[in-house]
């Protein structure tokens, strides 16, 4: 797709939908890069926070923590390590936002719109099935049961995108697609992006 103008392109997803997946496919076929867990390598930069505070707070908040948030930043001295972490991850983003990448969660859809970014938005989810299959391949769970895991990262990701943005992470209007990856394969999901892109002015938003 060279000497044509690309978007910025944003994924949000269920744990185990393959985000990252669909990251690196169109990745390659668009030729341009995507950040996922790379985010937290610059925003240790940004922010001076550590691996271990970014990784756990960066892209996730329980609802305890987002009780205690409202309560607290009621106080003008008060600023939570979410929220530093978070501004430090918007400043990123909009960093790597100045030329055509692919950017996995983060908030990054809402982030890039706000900003008046040209950008494609991507929503996946499936059956929990499917999901659950995932979760267990990747054995992020440690001693945790993967079905108890992967409702608790979906829950902190649905409580972030609500704090930071107050939308839901499931509303398909945020999105220009939304797929169930239990019924569209993931190279399907990419070329289906791929074609609009290729069949959309970037510079008026229509379709030629």
């Amino acid at each position: 797709m060279t000497g044509q103008a690309l978007p910025v392109i944003t994924i949000n997803r269920e744990y185990g939908a393959g985000g990252r997946a669909l990251a690196a496919v169109l990745s390659k076929e668009l030729d341009i890069p995507y950040y996922d867990r790379d985010f937290v390598a610059k925003t240790m930069e940004e922010s001076g926070f550590d691996e271990e505070d970014i990784e756990r707070e960066g892209e996730e908040l329980s609802k305890p923590s987002r009780v205690l948030n409202d309560l607290l930043n009621s106080a003008v001295s008060y600023s939570s390590s979410h929220d530093a972490i978070f501004k430090a991850e918007k400043k990123v983003i909009l960093k790597l936002a100045e030329s055509p990448c692919i950017l996995v969660g983060r908030c990054a859809d809402h982030i890039i719109k706000e900003a008046g970014i040209d950008t494609v938005s991507v929503y996946l989810h499936a059956p929990r099935e499917k999901r659950l299959k995932r979760t267990e391949e990747l054995a992020e769970y440690g001693k945790m049961k993967p079905e108890k895991y992967m409702e608790e990262r979906d829950s902190k990701r649905r409580n972030y995108y609500k704090y930071y943005t107050g939308r839901e992470i499931t509303d398909a209007s945020n999105y220009t697609f939304c797929f169930d990856v239990g019924k569209v394969s993931i190279p399907l999901c990419a070329q289906i992006i791929i074609d609009t892109i290729k069949n959309t002015d970037r510079t008026e938003g229509k379709q030629v």
